[in-house]
């Protein structure tokens, strides 16, 4: 398993940037809920061996990771976009609102590091790396940041809307959410600007 360093950190330090940000999203594939974004500047010297991509570690770790993050970071932030706005933007240019409204949240950057996508009307400069969130430190933990405020959010949705299972399934397209969808309509923070509820 590849483990993610601080190597491009380090190159653009030695290019001469000072704040480099590392950022990731969550919630790209689900049908209910916010997509999520994590920005985080991690400081080199930090021994965060455990950090990995997101989807690669127990809840358990992540939630230990999260907290452990947020302490020894520089600055953190997390945003999002709520399904209304997904609904009205549409998919990606809703996650590209909620990278710019994390990205926005810290105090002082002068390069983003972000996973796969180049961010549109982002005036810092930034390099997307296709797979950085399993090669880069900082997109790791911005993964991991944005997957746990997401999860806990989704949790959190259960006292609103118990009957669709979202403690479980956090939003995505399980066989429980499908069969929820199908008994009991969409809820507010469903997607309903997706194909599947045009079949259910």
């Amino acid at each position: 398993m590849i483990k993610p360093t601080f190597r491009y950190e380090r190159e653009l330090l030695a290019k001469g940037f000072m704040a480099i940000v590392g950022v990731d999203e969550v919630g790209y594939g689900a049908l209910a809920g916010p997509v999520v974004a994590g920005a985080v500047i991690l400081p080199l010297n930090s021994r965060l061996s455990l950090i990995r991509d997101s989807k690669l570690l127990s809840a358990k770790q992540r939630d230990g990771l999260f907290e452990v993050i947020k302490e020894k970071s520089h600055a953190w932030a997390v945003g999002s976009a709520e399904a209304e706005e997904i609904i009205e933007l549409g998919l990606r240019p809703a996650t590209f609102l909620a990278m710019r409204r994390a990205i926005e949240q810290i105090p002082v950057s002068d390069h983003v590091l972000v996973d796969a996508l180049h961010i549109p009307d982002l005036d810092i400069e930034q390099t997307a790396l296709v797979g950085g969130d399993r090669l880069v430190k900082s997109i790791a933990a911005a993964s991991i940041l944005a997957k746990v405020y997401r999860d806990r959010l989704m949790e959190d949705f259960r006292n609103d809307f118990p009957e669709y299972g979202f403690e479980t399934h956090k939003g995505y397209g399980t066989k429980r959410h499908l069969e929820a969808i199908k008994k009991f309509g969409p809820c507010p923070i469903h997607r309903t600007n997706y194909k599947i509820f045009r079949l259910v």
